[in-house]
C-alpha cells in the first residue's frame, strides 16, 4: 500500500508537470498525461496489467510495464540527443556568423579596396548541391547572402608549382 501511494504521488506530479508544459509541447504533454493515467490505473489494479500482458504475449504485468518503460526511455533519449545536436549546430552557425561579421568589420575598418572583399554569389545561379561539394572555393553565408572566397594554396602546392616552372 505504501509503494502504491508513493508511485501514485510521483505519477500525479508527472501529470501536473505535463499539464504545465502543454503550451510548449502539446503532443509530449498529451502522451505524458496518458502514460501517467495508465500508470495510475495499473498501480491500483495490478491484475488488469497482468491481463493486458497476457493478451500482449508477455507473462506478467510487471514485465509489460518494464518493457514499455524501456521503450519510452529510449525514445526520450533519442529526442534529447536530436535536440542537443540541433542546439550544437545552432551554436556553430551563430559562432561562424559572429566571426564572419567581425572579420567583415575589420576589413571595412582597414578600408581595403572593394575587389578584396568577398563577392556575393546569387543563389539563383549557383545550385545548393554545388555549395555542398568540395571545390576550389570556400563558401559561407552572411545574412541572406552567400559568399565565396578562393582557398589559399598550401605551401606544399606552391612548392610543387615552382618546381615545375624550373
Amino acid at each position: 500500500m505504501i509503494a502504491q501511494t508513493v508511485i501514485s504521488m510521483l505519477l500525479i506530479g508527472a501529470v501536473v508537470y505535463a499539464a504545465s508544459e502543454r503550451r510548449r509541447s502539446p503532443v509530449v504533454a498529451l502522451f505524458s498525461i496518458i502514460a501517467a493515467a495508465a500508470g495510475l490505473y495499473f498501480t491500483w489494479t495490478p491484475d488488469h496489467a497482468t491481463q493486458v500482458a497476457i493478451w500482449a504475449g508477455v507473462g506478467r504485468g510487471v514485465d509489460l510495464v518494464l518493457y514499455i518503460w524501456v521503450c519510452i526511455s529510449l525514445i526520450v533519449l533519442l529526442n534529447l540527443h536530436l535536440k542537443l545536436r540541433s542546439q550544437m549546430e545552432l551554436v556553430t552557425v551563430t559562432a561562424r556568423t559572429i566571426a564572419l561579421a567581425e572579420a567583415r568589420r575589420q576589413l571595412s575598418e582597414k578600408a581595403t579596396p572593394p575587389q578584396a572583399l568577398p563577392q556575393p554569389v546569387s543563389l539563383e545561379t549557383e545550385s545548393i548541391s554545388r555549395l555542398g561539394r568540395l571545390s576550389a572555393n570556400r563558401w559561407f553565408v552572411l545574412g541572406n547572402e552567400v559568399y565565396s572566397r578562393p582557398l589559399a594554396r598550401s605551401h606544399h602546392d606552391a612548392h610543387k608549382a615552382s618546381a615545375r616552372s624550373l
